[in-house]
């Protein structure tokens, strides 16, 4: 049982380290000594996702796509257009998280909320730091604005404008609202807490010299086990969780018409100059459509009471390293 964990940990390590280099290769050339440091902020990140949501995703193949949205995810990859140690912090997230979601093996459980802690008071530390030495890696004006939403929707878009990233890509989308349902039905109120206290400090304004966007690294990493737990729900729901995968396949649907919609809106803009963004957009939507499908096959075997475990798996994982593929790689060489 030890051997096996410690297999998937190495495999899913493997993984991820070949894929990053595949991504920085390119640019390797042009890097100097601390940009090497995006590549290790990544696959710290990755892993420290994926042994996080060893608490609470039982499948391999769901830990290890928590991990790479978290590690590959828009947010993570965006934060390259800073200084690498702010995605250095945004890695160090998920191992700070680990102590409070693993304190249920623990005798004393009243150390969860002092520990939950932890990734907040690590980004606020690192910051005061940051200021006594005068360094300043994410500037102090960098917040979740209303326009940044927009991002939820086309990440890609946000990345060829060089705004800041703060969705996750198109079929992951799917997973998530799986994996929020579960979250509200299980009643997880801590989690819900915490996912709302980081969006509301990047909203708000700096205060302690920390830049607001840094919180959102918190949000973003619970969407992301959310994300590998409903990857997990999709794979094993039954007849009675039909309606729940329908009503995710019904706003893939919808998301798909806003983005079709959208690109129309920047086709027919003045002498084309936005075509770019409309191509970028009508991309989106065939992903958004594909994702529909995908949750549309998995409504009807849910129907027919069709397990066909692999089946489900294949279906899942394919797509969602196809448009986690395509995303990093046009993120990456768009900021770099």
């Amino acid at each position: 049982m030890l051997n096996t964990k410690y297999s998937k940990f190495a495999a899913a390590a493997i993984m991820y380290i070949s894929f990053v280099v595949y991504l920085y290769l390119p640019h390797f050339k042009n890097f100097d000594r601390i940009e090497y440091l995006l590549v290790v902020n990544v696959c710290l990140a990755s892993l420290g996702c994926y042994v996080l949501s060893r608490r609470w995703v039982a499948g391999f193949a769901g830990s290890f796509f928590a991990g790479a949205i978290y590690g590959f995810g828009p947010f993570t990859l965006g934060l390259t257009k800073f200084h690498p140690t702010a995605g250095f912090l945004a890695a160090t997230i998920p191992w700070l998280s680990c102590p409070a979601a693993f304190s249920h093996k623990a005798r004393r459980r009243w150390l969860h909320v002092p520990l939950s802690a932890l990734p907040f008071l690590a980004i606020l530390l690192f910051f005061q730091v940051s200021k006594h030495y005068r360094f300043f890696p994410v500037p102090t004006q960098a917040k979740l604005h209303l326009t940044d939403l927009v991002g939820l929707l086309a990440p890609l878009v946000m990345a060829k404008r060089g705004m800041t990233l703060v969705g996750f890509y198109h079929i992951p989308i799917a997973a998530m609202i799986m994996g929020i349902s579960m979250l509200v039905l299980a009643r997880r109120v801590g989690v819900m807490i915490i996912l709302a206290l980081s969006v509301i400090l990047a909203c708000c304004n700096c205060f302690f010299e920390v830049s607001p966007i840094m919180w959102l690294a918190i949000g973003v990493l619970c969407c992301s086990v959310l994300i590998g737990a409903g990857m997990q729900g999709f794979i094993c729901a039954g007849f009675a969780d039909r309606r729940w995968v329908l009503a995710a396949g019904v706003i893939m649907g919808t998301l798909a018409i806003v983005t079709l919609l959208l690109a129309t809106k920047y086709f027919q803009a003045f002498a084309g100059f936005a075509w770019g963004y409309a191509k970028l957009l009508t991309d989106a939507a065939k992903m958004y459509i594909l994702g529909a499908i995908v949750v549309a096959i998995l409504f009807f075997m849910t129907r027919a009471k069709l397990r066909i475990t692999p089946l489900r798996l294949t279906i899942l994982c394919s797509t969602m390293a196809l448009d986690i593929f395509l995303g990093a790689r046009f993120i990456i060489d768009n900021n770099l």
